[in-house]
């Protein structure tokens, strides 16, 4: 199995939602005491989420803890190259999770500041969506 996948599913394929509207759930942290929160919305997949996971455990190294605020649990369904129009909808190719404006991605706890500044910038880097950094309290 592929990381950050369901293990099992209801129903193996689904149509795709529009991304609009804002985050009503999970857009305040809750576990750590820092987090970085999505600002535009667009789809996440699970090699992106992991890149990201990457860094921020390179950076945070036996000092902080890391929370997951979010799981690709869409199944995304692609076609093989040069197929023609039609012929239904093909098998499922990668998992995505929709990220709304207001969500939080990931959260850490136990960091400074200025060092949880500096590692989700890195991490942002490997997402398609722009974020910003909320402390425990935070309105943004």
């Amino acid at each position: 199995m592929v990381l950050l996948s369901p293990n099992r599913w209801k129903f193996r394929k689904q149509f795709r939602w529009r991304l609009k509207g804002k985050s009503h759930r999970g857009n305040r942290v809750a576990f750590g005491d820092r987090g970085l929160k999505a600002v535009t919305s667009w789809y996440l997949t699970n090699r992106q989420l992991e890149a990201a996971r990457k860094v921020i455990v390179r950076k945070t190294r036996k000092v902080g803890k890391i929370w997951f605020r979010v799981f690709t649990d869409l199944p995304y369904t692609k076609k093989w190259l040069e197929m023609p129009m039609g012929k239904g909808k093909w098998d499922v190719d990668t998992y995505r999770v929709r990220v709304l404006p207001g969500r939080m991605i990931f959260e850490v706890s136990w960091i400074d500041r200025e060092t949880a500044k500096e590692v989700f910038k890195q991490a942002t880097y490997k997402l398609p969506l722009k974020t910003t950094m909320v402390g425990r309290g935070e309105i943004k």
